[in-house]
């Protein structure tokens, strides 16, 4: 009897989801609880397993159609089936098998001046790098070229064609109708101020190999901040709360997203309970959240629940921006590029390390006293990192 290949729950509120991609062909034969399709809902990307072992016998389902809870992806048969051409995966055409490697003695291939995410999807859909047009900046090879490379013949642009048309992904469309979706709804305000790093960054210093072989983990600043925020939003719990129509919630627990950037976009896992965790525990979370962000296998609990995020542009080279709110929280704190600069010191000039950080708040339920005191509070925890130790 033939076992069905069903889409599962995928989580309170998510009703469909896209199939991404199949990792088996018709024809093949699979194991018990062994991959055989990805889908891809509004926050995740997820494998589907086999429910019992056998061969691959239908695929209803095709790469790129949306599909509900519950549905039929396929079936799986007891015994060997002869695979059908009812979903063949198109060959290259001869211009794409007789076009030559474009590898140069001397500089660096287009894949390997690519990022490893674009890498490894290029490796996932088993293409030549040689035969994918490097579209990128600098010559790199992007999603959107592997994207093209890997659809069938038809689809593909024509060589030198201005524009490249790709269909949005889920997460893509999701990220895009959430962030308009907040500047509908909440009354978002801005307001910045300057940390003094100078202190954050001895510390780190004085303690980096120490805790590194201690506790198997880098010790960077995202932590400090981290709890930084902790202390601020137990003195301003506005900013930890949300609007639930006539109500505000506020709320108890710390579960503070960490904004994360992927080469599908930008996702924002949760630390549970950070002001239960000490500094190494955040930064393992941290870590451990970003390599499952890379390779695409955070969760839809991962991904859900956070009452106030952090987001750090500073590694991309942001000097200043301000950061969307994620509904439904109330408050996000943007960190941004450290740079030296001359600043007043008393009556002396001095050059320090300085970072610019911004609050972008729901004017509906904090007032700007609020978030200005919260910024106060973070400086404040970040410049003397030894208040955070006393809540202070």
């Amino acid at each position: 009897m033939a076992a069905e290949i069903k889409v599962p729950s995928l989580g309170e509120s998510i009703t469909e989801a896209t199939v991404s991609k199949w990792l088996k062909r018709q024809g093949d034969p699979v194991a018990v609880d062994e991959p055989v399709a990805e889908l891809e809902t509004d926050k995740v990307t997820l494998e589907i397993s086999a429910p019992a072992a056998g061969t691959l016998s239908e695929i209803l389902a095709e790469e790129g159609a949306n599909v509900p809870v519950g549905a039929v992806l396929g079936r799986i048969a007891d015994g060997p089936v002869s695979p059908t051409a009812a979903h063949p995966v198109p060959p290259p055409a001869r211009g794409d098998r007789e076009r030559p490697s474009k590898q140069e003695s001397e500089g660096p291939t287009a894949l390997e001046r690519s990022g490893p995410a674009v890498r490894k999807l290029i490796e996932e859909s088993g293409l030549d790098a040689a035969t994918i047009a490097a579209t990128g900046p600098g010559g790199r090879i992007s999603k959107a070229d592997v994207l093209v490379a890997r659809a069938p013949m038809r689809q593909r642009p024509a060589v030198g064609e201005r524009d490249v048309r790709v269909r949005m992904t889920r997460l893509r469309r999701r990220i895009a109708e959430r962030l308009k979706a907040a500047q509908n709804t909440a009354a978002i305000l801005t307001t910045f101020n300057e940390i003094d790093m100078s202190e954050a960054v001895a510390l780190r210093e004085r303690h980096r190999e120490a805790f590194e072989k201690k506790h198997g983990v880098r010790l960077g600043f995202m932590s400090i901040f981290v709890k930084a925020a902790i202390v601020a939003l137990k003195e301003l719990p506005a900013i930890n709360a949300e609007i639930d129509g006539d109500d505000i919630v506020y709320k108890n627990h710390y579960d503070i997203g960490v904004a994360v950037g992927t080469e599908q976009g930008l996702v924002i896992p949760v630390v549970r309970d950070a002001d239960r965790l000490s500094f190494a525990e955040v930064e393992k979370t941290i870590a451990e959240y970003a390599r499952k962000a890379r390779d695409g296998k955070l969760t839809i609990e991962e991904l859900s629940g956070g009452t106030f995020t952090i987001s750090n542009g500073g590694i991309y080279g942001s000097l200043m921006s301000t950061p969307i709110l994620n509904p439904p929280q109330s408050g996000i704190l943007g960190m941004h590029k450290i740079e030296r600069r001359p600043i007043a010191v008393g009556d002396k000039v001095e050059i320090r390390p300085m970072m610019y950080v911004a609050l972008s708040y729901d004017h509906r339920i904090v007032d700007g006293r609020e978030a200005v005191t919260f910024l106060m509070r973070i400086k404040e925890c970040v410049e003397d990192p030894a208040r955070i130790l006393f809540e202070m």
